[in-house]
C-alpha cells in the first residue's frame, strides 16, 4: 500500500477540556425522546470518568455521551481548525494541570451543536484532570492520499490507523478494510448533508428491529463500522454503490436521527472499498487502549 504519508505536515493543534453545557431555549434542559417523552441526561463535554473506547454503545443513560475527555476552543475559527485538522489515531498530551504529561489518542470528533474532538485517555489519568486543562494534538492525516486509490478519500484518519485497518486488496482490486459492522444507508441519519471533514454521522437507533436485522444492535465505541451507498467525499448524502468508513465515537441517543455517532474515515463514491468484517476492529483492540 503506497501513500504519502512521509509528505504530510504535522501540527500542533490545541484544545482545552470542555464543560458540560445545556441548551438555554425556553423548553430546556429536557429533550424529547422518539416517543415524545422528556428526559434529562448527560451530553457531550467534560471528563467522562467511566465510559471508554471498547465499551458498549447502548445502555447509557447518557445522549451521545463521548467516552474519555472532550476538548474543544471557545473561538470559532480556531475550533474549526482543532475539528478539521486532528486525525483519528493522533497521539494528544496533556499540558496543563496535575495530569500534565499524560498521552492519550484522539478517537472521534462530535458535530453541530459541540464541535468536539474526543480523545481517549486512561482512566486514572483522568482522575487528575479538570475542566479548562488543556490538552495539545499532534495532528497529521489531513492530506493523506493513496497512490493506487485515487479514488479512495482520506478523512480524519492518521497514517497510524490507515496502516492497522487496510488489508491488501481483494479479487476485484478493491481496498480491504477492517470492520465490524456494516451499516445500510436507511440507518443513517443526522449529520447527512453537513461537512464530512470534521463532525459526525450518526446511526438511527429508534427501530430496534431494524438496528438488530442489520447486526447494529452490539456496537462498541470504537468500532470501525463500513456506510453501505453513503458517498462522504464532501458532505454526507445517498449514493448508490458508494463506501464509507467510520468509527464509533459517541453513545446511542433516546432522540429520533440520533444514535451512535460516527467519524468519516474514508469514502469511495465509486466502491473501490471492500468492507471486510473482522474481530477486533475496534481502536482499543487495534491501539491497546484498554487501560
Amino acid at each position: 500500500m503506497r501513500h504519502n504519508a512521509e509528505k504530510l505536515v504535522h501540527v500542533s493543534v490545541m484544545g482545552q477540556i470542555a464543560s458540560p453545557s445545556l441548551p438555554g431555549l425556553p423548553a430546556e434542559p429536557y429533550r424529547l425522546d422518539a416517543d415524545g417523552k422528556p428526559f434529562l441526561y448527560p451530553t457531550h463535554g467534560s471528563i467522562v470518568y467511566n465510559v471508554s473506547v471498547g465499551d458498549p454503545a447502548y445502555g447509557w443513560l447518557a445522549d451521545t455521551i463521548h467516552p474519555s475527555v472532550s476538548i474543544h476552543l471557545k473561538e470559532g475559527p480556531a475550533n474549526q481548525g482543532l475539528n478539521v485538522l486532528a486525525c483519528v489515531g493522533n497521539v494528544a498530551t496533556v499540558m496543563t494541570g496535575a495530569a500534565a504529561g499524560a498521552k492519550g489518542m484522539v478517537t472521534g470528533k462530535s458535530g453541530r451543536f459541540s464541535e468536539h474532538v474526543i480523545v481517549h485517555f486512561a482512566k486514572a489519568e483522568r482522575e487528575k484532570m479538570a475542566i479548562g486543562d488543556k490538552i495539545q494534538v499532534r495532528a497529521a492525516g489531513v492530506g493523506l492520499e493513496l497512490s493506487e486509490f485515487p479514488s479512495v478519500k482520506l478523512k480524519a484518519c492518521s497514517p497510524a490507523l490507515l496502516e492497522k485497518l487496510v488489508d491488501g486488496t481483494d479479487d476485484q482490486g478493491r481496498l480491504r478494510v477492517k470492520v465490524a459492522a456494516v451499516a445500510p444507508s436507511f440507518l443513517l441519519g443526522a449529520g447527512a448533508g453537513l461537512a464530512s471533514d470534521g463532525g459526525s454521522l450518526h446511526i438511527q437507533t429508534v427501530d430496534r428491529e431494524a438496528l438488530g436485522e442489520a447486526g447494529l444492535d452490539q456496537l462498541r465505541l470504537g468500532d470501525v463500522v463500513a456506510l453501505q451507498d453513503f458517498d462522504s467525499r464532501y458532505s454526507h448524502g445517498f449514493f448508490r454503490g458508494a463506501v464509507g468508513i467510520g468509527v464509533i465515537g459517541q453513545g446511542d441517543s433516546p432522540r429520533p436521527g440520533y444514535g451512535p455517532g460516527l467519524t468519516l474515515l474514508m469514502t469511495s463514491h465509486d466502491g473501490r472499498i471492500a468492507p471486510v468484517t473482522t474481530p477486533g476492529a475496534n481502536l482499543a483492540d487495534l491501539f491497546d487502549l484498554h487501560a
